[in-house]
């Protein structure tokens, strides 16, 4: 199966694995032509050099040896060098020439050539100049390739009277050269070729994990939320494995979450409808209706009208918040009296529930703060609310506001059963309802925490000693100036 997945995706992967072998390819093979071309330079260089020097050091030494034969006649002298020539001992490799001042070849350790004139620049310049002088290239008479060193024969009264030269042909040289370039290029094809295989397996085993990644994306992004991708490596693929693992679970949670939010705004919007629907059909068609149940109706439609309303501002303040249109008209607040008004406003209606609503006031003095009165009057309304909601069957609220240190805090207290500690870390988020059955959007406490969250304070949710949930609300108050 993972088999038949590779070569469906190869073609899709190709493009990746071409560029990876394109790019090593030209670098690696621009390191073996490199180094080919190097090595074969310095080889070179030094083989030449070293031939060169041992021709130059046997000029110096013969040169040295015939000064003792300058003082002989011409004829004498002649004889001598034809001598030195038949018995010179590296003829097989190298040739002895003897030369005369009008460049014309004397005798030679490879016996009388009818070469006639020696035009190369070495003899030339020898001749010219009294020094000795090397050179490298082809033989004007053979055309192979060559290093010969030309050295003056000077006459006790300073007259040049010929050129002692030493001629090497570069043949075996330059086939040796020929052989370590040919081997340092075997060896740089070996390198390659292990860098292409080894790379083809290093790209499979990083294409492979990429490709069975991708269609799992690809299922998730199809709706197959919640699928899983087995990790098989503890590096960047399986944490990028982990990562996708994590997206496809909360991508499910999400969905589910949303598909819940849906169904339940779908019956909070029913109910109140319903009742609408009910009581104004009710009161339109029925012309002797009792006037105490016509106003009875007309109580619940306006009460239902309210929460519709409320349910509907709630929904604008979440969407504004995800559109990163919600701000606040932030002014100097006096934090206590907003939180003292909401409390007794929601008081009374609670009372009318059969639930008390305490308010512990507090001895210390709550300084003005930066805030927006009215959001913050929103997220006092909306806990004490999901406090009558999820905890009414407490029948009791306690709420109070103190100061701790440079924090403003408030705490709301219900008497109820209390979240489960397994929904505790989800309370907040958007859609979220767990386990209540009571009435909500669940977007109520995303909408408080984001308020708080942009005063610069904190909103927490947690279960009392004792039972029920306290929430906490913490606001920073400014340094004085």
């Amino acid at each position: 199966m993972k088999r038949m997945q590779w070569r469906k995706n190869r073609g899709k992967t190709g493009g990746l694995q071409r560029r990876w072998l394109k790019n090593i390819l030209s670098i690696i093979t621009g390191i073996v032509v490199l180094a080919t071309a190097a090595f074969s330079i310095v080889n070179a260089l030094y083989y030449y050099t070293t031939m060169r020097t041992g021709l130059e050091t046997k000029a110096k030494t013969t040169v040295a040896f015939l000064n003792n034969h300058l003082s002989l006649t011409y004829r004498e002298y002649n004889q001598a060098c034809s001598r030195l020539a038949e018995r010179y001992e590296d003829k097989n490799s190298v040739e002895l020439q003897f030369i005369s001042s009008t460049g014309s070849l004397i005798t030679s350790s490879y016996g009388q050539l009818s070469v006639g004139q020696i035009t190369t620049q070495d003899v030339t310049q020898a001749l010219e100049t009294g020094k000795q002088v090397s050179f490298t290239g082809k033989d004007p008479v053979t055309g192979e390739r060559i290093i010969a060193v030309s050295a003056p024969m000077v006459y006790t009264d300073g007259r040049t009277v010929g050129v002692l030269r030493f001629v090497s042909s570069t043949r075996l040289v330059d086939r040796q050269i020929l052989i370590y370039t040919v081997l340092i290029l075997l060896v740089g094809m070996t390198v390659l070729l292990v860098v292409i295989v080894s790379s083809r397996y290093f790209i499979k085993s990083i294409l492979e994990p990429v490709s069975e990644i991708t269609e799992t994306a690809k299922r998730i992004a199809g709706g197959s939320y919640g699928v899983q991708i087995q990790r098989k490596f503890d590096d960047e693929i399986g944490e990028l494995a982990d990562t996708i693992n994590d997206m496809s679970n909360k991508i499910s949670q999400s969905e589910k979450t949303q598909s819940e939010f849906m169904s339940s705004v779908s019956h909070e919007l029913r109910t109140p409808l319903t009742a609408i629907t009910g009581w104004g059909e009710t009161i339109l068609s029925d012309e002797e209706m009792d006037p105490v149940e016509t106003k009875r109706g007309v109580t619940i439609i306006l009460r239902e009208t309210k929460r519709l309303t409320s349910m509907v501002e709630e929904l604008l303040e979440f969407t504004r918040m995800q559109d990163g249109r919600f701000t606040l008209n932030v002014q100097p607040c006096d934090i206590r009296a907003d939180f003292e008004d909401t409390v007794f406003m929601y008081g009374s209606r609670l009372r009318q529930e059969g639930i008390e609503l305490e308010y512990i006031d507090s001895p210390e003095e709550i300084p003005e703060i930066p805030c927006d009165p009215a959001r913050m009057r929103q997220v006092f309304l909306n806990i004490l609310d999901n406090a009558a909601k999820h905890g009414g069957e407490g029948k009791k609220i306690t709420a109070a506001m103190t100061r701790e240190q440079d924090q403003v805090v408030v705490r709301i207290r219900d008497f109820g059963p209390g979240i489960p500690e397994e929904e505790l870390p989800h309370v907040k988020k958007k859609f979220y309802k767990g386990s209540s059955k009571a009435r909500g959007s669940g977007i109520g406490l995303a909408v408080c925490e984001e308020i708080v969250t942009m005063h610069g304070g904190t909103l927490t949710l947690e279960n009392a000693d004792g039972g029920g949930t306290l929430v906490t609300i913490k606001l920073p108050i400014p340094e004085e100036t």
